[in-house]
């Protein structure tokens, strides 16, 4: 059943781990992995499962990447066994699996669409040119810390750099110099910072040139990306996941319809001409923002965003306020939802779930304790990320 990897960094990176196996294979994998946490985890009576919709794209299909730039990078065998003294051990990629404080220094990777690589490139062979630091992981020293590449379906790309300290002339260097060779990339940011860990949601972005955001674009809607938006990472597939949860809600125009976990708002702008109303919640106060601008950038009206925790927003008087839900989407992260979520959802009593999940053990799990007022009547698994294991699912409840 064994293929030919089509990267050179497969088996030490961490990245696509199933490059070896062809990809109709892969499929058959995913698929069965869904039935089988459902069936054994879930215990509930089951529909017939949909065939796995692949991924539009095998390669290239990422959105998102972020590098890290470190002063050890991983040696290979060759370097090891080498007599020849190593004088440079910076690198600019992907951690290596189980070690912190190592790095791959990436080549050319299969991963997102040009300009990525050609801009990782351009960024570690100038700092290598003059002698700029790389982050030292352990020491917690050094100037450039991780590199972000956003792009888009609609040809736009976002490049932020992220440096330990700020200094004012040498990052004039490098954007000018980058710039200079990337005329085509619509926004360069930067970060200063300062912390021990590489999060970024608690520091300021700062635009040095171009705009503060990029378009993503589905079915004429347009989608505003910042620096710190959550995004589904494949953008066509995401268009295809949209798609079924629009199907399995089976909207009319005259339901009130409620978003758990709702990000910057896609789905629910995506379903929101579908629907009466939809209210969409979301723990992160900037995605909420940004799911209102989202609303507003289309013209959309009928939307009503809330921030904060699921478990203390989600409860009767936010029913009571707002009306009870019709239909209710959710797509929680990898944990599932928290129990009290999922009383509220039995004692809302909404016709139909629509389940978006990421890992189909949790979605099990809290579709076992649906399953008191629930059926589920729809299963559809899609393959979101080629060459790993994970798979998304999404499954349809109706009420008994």
């Amino acid at each position: 059943m064994r293929t030919e990897p089509f990267c050179s960094h497969f088996g030490t990176c961490g990245g696509c781990k199933w490059q070896h196996i062809p990809y109709n294979e892969q499929l058959k994998f995913k698929q069965r992995e869904v039935w089988n946490n459902l069936k054994r985890i879930g215990k509930v009576e089951l529909p017939e499962i949909s065939p796995i919709l692949p991924s539009p794209e095998e390669r290239f299909y990422r959105n998102k990447l972020e590098f890290t730039f470190s002063n050890r990078r991983w040696l290979s065998p060759e370097e090891m066994e080498s007599d020849e003294i190593i004088s440079n051990k910076n690198g600019l990629g992907f951690h290596i699996p189980g070690m912190f404080d190592k790095v791959i220094d990436i080549e050319d990777c299969h991963l997102q669409a040009s300009p990525s690589n050609e801009v990782r490139l351009a960024v570690r062979s100038f700092a290598l040119k003059n002698n700029w630091p790389f982050f030292d992981l352990k020491a917690q020293e050094g100037f450039l810390r991780t590199l972000i590449i956003r792009t888009s379906s609609t040809g736009e790309s976002m490049v932020i750099v992220v440096f330990y300290h700020d200094d004012k002339n040498k990052r004039e260097l490098l954007f000018e110099h980058l710039i200079k060779k990337f005329p085509d990339v619509t926004s360069w940011m930067y970060v200063i910072n300062e912390k021990a860990n590489d999060t970024i949601t608690d520091l300021k972005v700062h635009l040095f040139s171009g705009r503060d955001h990029i378009f993503e674009e589905m079915e004429g809607l347009k989608f505003k990306i910042g620096p710190k938006s959550f995004y589904q990472t494949n953008s066509l597939q995401a268009y295809n996941l949209y798609k079924v949860v629009r199907g399995f809600a089976g909207l009319t125009g005259n339901e009130t319809v409620y978003d758990l976990y709702t990000g910057t708002g896609t789905i629910a702008n995506f379903i929101a001409h579908k629907a009466r109303k939809v209210i969409g919640i979301e723990y992160i106060p900037e995605a909420i923002q940004n799911a209102e601008e989202n609303s507003e950038l289309n013209g959309i009206s009928n939307t009503r965003f809330l921030a904060g925790d699921m478990k203390d927003l989600l409860t009767h008087d936010l029913f009571e306020k707002e009306g009870f839900p019709d239909v209710l989407i959710t797509d929680p992260p990898r944990a599932g939802m928290h129990e009290d979520v999922v009383r509220t959802i039995l004692n809302a009593a909404p016709e139909k779930v629509v389940y978006v999940s990421c890992n189909s053990a949790t979605q099990a799990r809290d579709i076992n304790l649906l399953d008191a007022r629930y059926k589920v009547s729809a299963l559809q698994p899609v393959d979101m990320f080629p060459h790993t294991h994970h798979v998304e699912n999404v499954a349809l409840l109706e009420r008994k």
